[in-house]
């Protein structure tokens, strides 16, 4: 329900403003281990969101933050209603330019403030902070952001990779938490590439030490996403709207499980599918290994090379799009043979080429002789087709690796079924 109120001036009644709380689960722990603070207001339909009023252009900053103040100030006072031991985490919205304002007019924090009078430790907080046009100085609010921090409050940056909150302020900010709408992304993403974009964040989330928390989780197949993306947590209808009051810690715990588990069976499935790829592929070296003797580099090895790639081309299956032989240091001997409709494509201006620096690689210089199992890469989107591959890597001959770059269909699926990464 959208609350319906009419532009300035005006004020709400404070009487009928109350904190709701939508649950965050860990999925290490599967239990509620805080939840995000919500305004609702009372009307004789029934609690309506106060989204639209903070969202209000027309509304007046002040009123805003009155009614900002009494939800955090009740919500804070909900929580320390709970015993000490059993305190969950609140999630407390926070605009920059609020925040900013606030603090250069009063010289205080009113959220660390309302804890103290209400004897919460800071560190039963995570300071979010939201999307918003804020034009003011970056210094300043690091430093605020650092008042938050020292007091022992957490801090997330909320609605991340849109707007205000892109990856030099989260660089700055150096946030706990980093939390994505899975939702948001899929609306603003122009193509199938969301899921890309949501795993770059994951990734970001490792390289600065941040958990990953996914909210917009309202269908099985979103908490198989957020698993995927390594979220550690989910928030979303899946388990709860907001609701007035906080919950048993473990019940939503069933949900997560059968999610975990259902992740396992599909990982072990794949993963499986792919392991026998491997050994068929490099089951179709045997006929070729006889004879090859150590690594050269001379015009000679290439057309030798380049003769044995194309004869192996011929056995691969339909889903093999690439094939090409490596020396142990990465540096490409043949041409790449490329799969283009139905047919092979010799390609010797990669001859020369040194792929050492692609993430798959490192395996394949680890391999220690000739016969071990075939390497198999992560999914990632191909240069050249920005289709989802894998690349099954097996030794041939002292010095010698056969790479081969498969088409991820399971992965094409989970981004939406076309397979482009774009």
């Amino acid at each position: 329900m959208s609350l319906k109120y009419t532009v300035q001036p005006f004020m709400l009644d404070e009487r009928d403003l109350m904190p709701y709380f939508q649950p965050i689960l860990a999925l290490d722990s599967r239990f509620v281990i805080g939840y995000e603070v919500l305004g609702r207001y009372r009307t004789n339909e029934g609690a309506a969101s106060l989204g639209p009023f903070f969202a209000d252009a027309n509304v007046d900053v002040r009123e805003q933050v009155r009614v900002d103040r009494i939800i955090r100030e009740r919500a804070i006072a909900r929580l320390a209603q709970a015993s000490e031991t059993q305190r969950p985490l609140l999630f407390l919205n926070v605009k920059p330019s609020w925040i900013d304002r606030t603090y250069q007019d009063e010289g205080k924090l009113q959220t660390l403030r309302m804890l103290e009078r209400h004897g919460i430790h800071p560190d039963r907080v995570v300071i979010e902070i939201t999307e918003d046009r804020y034009a003011g100085s970056m210094q300043r609010l690091s430093e605020i952001v650092g008042i938050y921090r020292r007091a022992g409050c957490r801090i997330a940056i909320d609605d991340t990779g849109t707007g205000f909150n892109s990856a030099d302020r989260i660089a700055e900010l150096h946030p706990d938490i980093l939390k994505v709408d899975i939702h948001l992304m899929k609306r603003s993403a122009s193509h199938s590439g969301y899921l890309a974009v949501l795993r770059s964040y994951s990734v970001l989330a490792e390289q600065i030490g941040a958990s990953l928390l996914i909210e917009g989780v309202e269908t099985e197949d979103d908490l198989q996403r957020a698993i995927q993306l390594g979220a550690r947590y989910v928030q979303g209808y899946l388990f709860a709207p907001a609701e007035p009051d906080f919950q048993p810690k473990d019940r939503y715990a069933g949900i997560v499980d059968r999610g975990l588990a259902e992740h396992r069976r599909s990982v072990r499935r794949s993963e499986a599918r792919w392991r026998e790829t491997g050994e068929m592929l490099s089951g179709c070296l045997q006929s070729v290994r006889s004879g090859l003797g150590s690594a050269g580099g001379s015009a000679d090895d290439a057309d030798r090379y380049d003769r044995l790639v194309e004869g192996l081309a011929e056995k691969l299956p339909d889903t093999c799009i690439r094939v090409y032989l490596c020396r142990e240091d990465g540096e490409q001997l043949s041409s790449n043979f490329q799969r283009e409709g139905g047919r092979w494509v010799r390609q010797p201006e990669y001859r020369g080429s040194n792929w050492s620096w692609r993430p798959y690689f490192v395996a394949d210089m680890l391999h220690p002789a000739v016969g071990v199992n075939a390497n198999i890469s992560r999914s990632y989107a191909d240069l050249g087709t920005r289709r989802w591959i894998r690349t099954i890597s097996a030794s041939l001959a002292p010095g010698l690796i056969v790479l081969f770059d498969i088409m991820d269909e399971e992965a094409a699926v989970k981004t939406d079924g076309s397979g482009l990464a774009e």
